[in-house]
């Protein structure tokens, strides 16, 4: 009897010593699979944060009110109000921009006869569609624009801009236009802004345009025909240079006062030869326009989202 009681004491023994045991071990893996579930959520988290934010779409809409609209040089409003809305919308590299022009005192550049002369209308609208792809500091913008013209027939352009993150932001643009007014235009511009107290920024600008005439409708003038049958333009064309300011009044909304000065590059970009009798306009040397000096001045209104 007695080692029978001693068998049964030390099975109650070994019995409490494998319950304990396999308590113990449940408690273990309890706690191992509360850790393995916190460095999960963690991992989870990890990689959320790591994961890229999906992209939004951005732009922004702005008005602008000016003496006068300058195209490339060419006067197309004369001592008037100009007013210029637009709206641009980006998305992964590719942007749509729709931009206007009103002007108080509609002019026509050349010495053709214009039915609209100092007419008040809404005269321009443009339509562009362009993608950006950035190679380093380098970026690549192919685009298009269609220009709806009250004071010219209207056309349209292929572009391609090539840009760098650099000081000064060099940028080269081509244009060419493919309907009404064939030809290459070039623009090489530079670009530079100091930060002012306040978050107002200086921003100082100028561009320098090259203009080559390719069909039949870019002859120049000669004073032995009296007419448009000279070779067809090209030179140095127009420059431009401005500085202006960029005041912000909340994160999104700011006002930009700016002044450009526009002048010619070369002599035949505003040689005239006199006045013609039948519109009173100069007769210029390049069928499309001269380029005179010029200053504009105003201010615009952005607010970007």
């Amino acid at each position: 009897m007695k080692k029978i009681g001693l068998a049964v004491l030390a099975c109650m023994v070994l019995s409490g010593f494998v319950a304990v045991r396999s308590v113990y071990a449940d408690e273990i893996k309890a706690v191992g699979s509360t850790q393995q579930a916190g460095t999960s959520d963690a991992a989870t988290q990890t990689d959320k944060a790591k994961e890229p934010e999906t992209p939004k779409v951005t732009g922004s809409g702005s008005i602008g009110f000016y003496n006068q609209y300058i195209f490339r040089g060419y006067e197309i409003g004369k001592n008037g109000l100009v007013i210029e809305p637009s709206l641009t919308e980006s998305y992964k590299g590719f942007t749509a921009t729709f931009w206007g022009n009103v002007d108080s005192n509609v002019r026509n550049s050349t010495s053709a006869a214009f039915p609209n002369e100092g007419r008040k209308q809404w005269d321009e609208t443009d339509f562009s569609l362009s993608y950006t792809y950035t190679v380093s500091k380098l970026s690549i913008t192919p685009g298009y624009t269609y220009y709806a013209l009250k004071y010219a027939e209207e056309t349209e352009e292929f572009w391609l801009t090539l840009a760098l993150d650099m000081l000064t932001k060099p940028s080269l643009s081509v244009y060419q236009d493919i309907q009404s007014y064939k030809g290459t235009y070039f623009n090489l511009a530079f670009a530079h802004s100091f930060t002012l107290p306040k978050d107002v920024t200086l921003d100082l600008g100028a561009s320098f345009g090259y203009e080559i005439g390719e069909s039949n409708y870019w002859k120049t003038y000669e004073k032995a025909t009296g007419d448009y049958t000279g070779s067809k333009y090209q030179g140095f064309h127009d420059g431009m240079v401005k500085a202006g300011l960029t005041i912000p009044i909340t994160k999104a909304f700011s006002i930009q006062p700016v002044v450009q000065y526009w002048f010619p590059l070369s002599g035949n970009a505003n040689k005239t030869f006199g006045t013609d009798p039948a519109t009173g306009l100069k007769i210029p040397y390049n069928p499309n326009g001269y380029v005179p000096d010029n200053l504009i001045y105003g201010v615009g209104f952005t607010y970007s989202f």
